[in-house]
């Protein structure tokens, strides 16, 4: 019973994929807008020969010398600052983050960890331990005493708006606060460690310059930030091929970790550090090893990954897809008064719906409606978020247009049959102008490709649903 699947009242067998397509068992084709771990595509001829060419010779124990190994982590580092040029090996962003955990207390013998809101960062129990997104479905007291959760940057929820003057210094002094309590305590910081955009909590992109000031408060206390691109790495926002980098050039992480999506779903995964990071974790005096992460058949298909993405231009293709993506759900945003924000970069999109666009309240009911109906319309998208009404688009990386269009055409279809039903108006909607991307965009200019069109929209009457509908208080945050 603990182990969930995708649409359970309707569950679907998948029996072959291919690109952006998912098969079930009858034949029929699914657009598949959920699997960013199929990164470059479901099945991908260039990167199936790889593996299959690497196995036939061999697949071994990675504490034997190969090319591979090195190969790799040449190609990898290299679309990395300067810094970050040690590679550990592992098999998931789950090892990979745990092992981040590790580096970041032998560094100075720190323990304590500074995580944020609603954070997902692994299924291990270290990280059960660090991700609010798990531990808090576990009761008020779940939380460790070394454990420490900041604020959100979320300028739409949050508790800094879009309307404040500098929400990345407010949600960063958020965290300085944390140090400094913390400190009174006699606890010392470890790490302070987030996803560079939020996915499980929302599709949440932090302001610009928050990543700096947290990095400062942090390393003066002795700690270390971990910047996780599990989910949002790997040319998956566009213009940058690290997530991270959309806070600027002059914010490096000190230690950023990898998962699956390297591998295009092989079971691989990396951690790149500082060397300083690396050699304080080498002189505990405790070897580290991982018997099968990177080794030859692995790293052979992270290396077809990463020539698929330059070769396939899947980087541009994530930019042009993901704005025209953004454009055409901005258009709902005008239409339907379920919708409450847009928020994205390149091929990682929110869409959050809202019961009443001013307080801004979670249509989680309608969310859940909606992406069974989607499903029935042969289209595969979840809903996440600490009140599980977000839409979320994380797609594999040969997206197209066309998809693009259909899936926000068939959003439209079935949001306007749903507000039809439920007699919800509309028709004040033109006199409503709501901010336009350009007017409420991310401050500092991160790149043309980051949409996030929230703002306080005419009060709208909301009829969907209207019986009541609950969600578990611990889901619920006000």
């Amino acid at each position: 019973p603990s182990c969930k699947v995708f649409f359970a009242k309707d569950p679907l067998k998948i029996v072959r994929a291919q690109g952006q397509y998912m098969f079930d068992e009858k034949g029929e084709k699914y657009l598949d807008c959920i699997n960013n771990v199929a990164h470059v595509g479901h099945s991908h001829p260039y990167v199936i020969k790889a593996a299959t060419k690497q196995m036939e010779l061999l697949n071994t124990n990675s504490r034997f010398l190969h090319d591979n190994l090195v190969q790799y982590a040449q190609r990898l580092t290299a679309t990395l600052p300067e810094k970050l040029s040690v590679c550990y090996f592992v098999n998931s962003g789950s090892e990979a983050n745990d092992l981040a955990l590790r580096l970041a207390r032998q560094y100075h013998g720190h323990q304590d960890v500074i995580t944020l809101e609603n954070a997902y960062h692994g299924h291990v129990t270290s990280l059960i331990d660090i991700s609010p997104y798990k531990f808090n479905q576990l009761g008020k007291d779940s939380k460790k005493e070394f454990v420490h959760v900041a604020p959100s940057p979320d300028i739409y929820r949050g508790k800094y708006r879009e309307d404040d003057p500098d929400p990345a210094s407010a949600y960063a002094e958020e965290v300085k606060k944390i140090i400094e309590e913390t400190q009174k305590n006699g606890r010392k910081i470890a790490a302070f460690i987030a996803e560079s955009m939020q996915s499980c909590g929302g599709q949440v992109i932090p302001p610009v310059g928050y990543f700096q000031k947290v990095a400062e408060y942090v390393r003066e206390a002795g700690g270390v930030f971990i910047a996780d691109e599990v989910q949002v790495g790997f040319g998956r926002v566009g213009k940058h091929f690290w997530a991270f980098q959309l806070q600027g050039e002059d914010f490096v992480p000190d230690i950023v970790t990898m998962g699956k999506p390297i591998g295009n779903g092989h079971p691989m995964s990396c951690v790149v550090t500082t060397r300083e990071i690396a050699e304080s974790f080498g002189a505990s005096g405790l070897e580290y090893f991982n018997t099968f992460g990177g080794n030859p058949v692995s790293c052979a298909i992270g290396l077809a990954v990463l020539e698929v993405i330059e070769k396939e231009d899947l980087q541009g293709n994530a930019t042009r897809v993901g704005n025209y993506l953004l454009e055409l759900l901005a258009e709902q945003k005008e239409k339907h008064p379920l919708v409450g924000d847009i928020r994205g970069v390149g091929l990682f999109v929110g869409v959050d719906l809202v019961k009443d666009q001013q307080k801004r309240t979670p249509a989680t009911a309608e969310a859940l409606h909606l992406i069974y109906k989607l499903k029935e319309h042969q289209i595969l998208l979840s809903a996440d978020g600490p009140h599980r009404n977000i839409l979320k688009f994380k797609p594999p990386m040969c997206f197209t247009m066309e998809d693009a269009k259909h899936v926000v055409e068939t959003i439209d279809a079935l949001l306007t049959e749903m507000e039809e039903a439920t007699g919800m108006k509309t028709e004040n909607n033109a006199q409503c102008k709501r901010k336009t991307t350009e007017e409420s965009s991310q401050p500092g200019g991160a790149n043309e490709s980051i949409g996030h069109m929230n703002g306080a929209a005419c009060r709208q009457e909301n009829r969907l649903y209207s019986k009541k509908r609950s969600v578990p208080s611990k889901r619920i945050r006000t």
